[in-house]
């Protein structure tokens, strides 16, 4: 993708038309211009992890510790994933004209109220014992955004073990404490 790989101001409409294998004038069709395909890459990236946390969520029941594994789970395969939208709108949103920027914030703002209510949740139930929920929260999600920039999936960190990683790390910064101790079962070895 050549947003991604050169930038959006070094990207031309013309190079992206024959990486995409199109004509010019068919993609002109679609889109105004090199700005209004920007924003179309960042709104279908938007409404796929949006659909990745309602379905992170819907997996799952109503406790907060449950709910925060999720999300996180949900924004780290995101921006684990291809370089594509998850790096666009980390570093071209900026690009857009004011109405798609203002847009594009209100589906982020969307995706951090998931993150805020969770976290809110679970102090409220006190799980969650963070004095600062939202710099816990803020915390996170930087944590989570950050995987973008430096991991590859044919590293040395296999994805399922990011993930649990991050994870740990959310439930650390919410300073999670569960109601009880879960005892091992009777199918359970203990070293």
């Amino acid at each position: 993708m050549e947003f991604a790989e050169r930038g959006y101001g070094s990207a031309s409409i013309r190079d992206i038309a024959q990486r995409a294998a199109v004509s010019l004038s068919a993609l002109y069709h679609y889109y105004g211009g090199k700005q209004e395909l920007l924003y179309a890459l960042l709104d279908e990236g938007m409404e796929v992890y949006d659909q990745a946390c309602l379905d992170a969520l819907a997996r799952v029941g109503d406790d907060p510790a449950e709910r925060l594994e999720a999300l996180v789970e949900a924004l780290i395969r995101f921006r684990s994933g291809p370089r594509g939208s998850s790096q666009l709108e980390l570093t071209e949103g900026r690009s857009l004209n004011a109405e798609q920027h203002a847009a594009l914030r209100t589906r982020q703002a969307e995706a951090t109220g998931r993150f805020r209510e969770v976290i809110a949740d679970g102090v409220a139930q006190g799980l969650f014992r963070t004095p600062q929920p939202d710099d816990a929260r803020r915390t996170i999600i930087a944590a989570c955004n950050a995987v973008a920039q430096w991991y590859r999936p044919d590293g040395p960190v296999p994805l399922t073990e990011l993930i649990d990683r991050y994870v740990g790390i959310a439930l650390t910064v919410v300073e999670y404490r569960p109601r009880r101790y879960r005892r091992p079962g009777p199918h359970s070895t203990t070293a």
